[in-house]
């Protein structure tokens, strides 16, 4: 591929690969994580950032993974 159609099209260090009814279709993959601290900010000054469920369970016990 040229220079010119992987900035164009933001193409850098991976693509993924699409294979649809006789088309190969390749799409950049931006980070996954593109934007996390910001976003996280964003939910602790809202206080969005609270645990959904307690991160040990009642009936749990270590004992078990030592």
């Amino acid at each position: 591929m040229s220079k010119t159609i992987l900035e164009k099209y933001n193409i850098k260090d991976k693509v993924e690969l699409i294979l649809e009814e006789g088309q190969i279709i390749l799409r950049p993959i931006e980070s996954p994580r593109k934007n996390w601290e910001e976003k996280f900010k964003k939910m602790a000054d809202h206080g969005d950032d609270q645990l959904l469920m307690n991160d040990v369970f009642e009936d749990e016990s270590f004992e078990e993974w030592s």
